[in-house]
């Protein structure tokens, strides 16, 4: 099984979250749910930027920093 890449964008949030669970402060900081909800498995970047209106390239970039620290 292949590692999975956090700019995959079909990459569930849940799966996002445990890989690189220092990502999961990005996802408080901008008052997202994600965390913990049921929905996360099926959830994408893309579909979570989308919900909260925020822009997608933004939201990756802080996401990938915070696996950068």
């Amino acid at each position: 099984m292949r590692a999975p890449k956090l700019d995959d964008p079909d990459l569930p949030l849940a799966d996002l979250m445990t890989h690189w669970p220092q990502t999961v402060p990005v996802f408080l900081r901008h008052k997202m749910m994600c965390v913990g909800c049921l929905i996360s498995p099926f959830h994408t970047v893309q579909d979570a930027c989308a919900e909260y209106h925020l822009e997608e390239d933004v939201f990756l970039a802080e996401l990938i920093a915070a696996t950068a620290l």
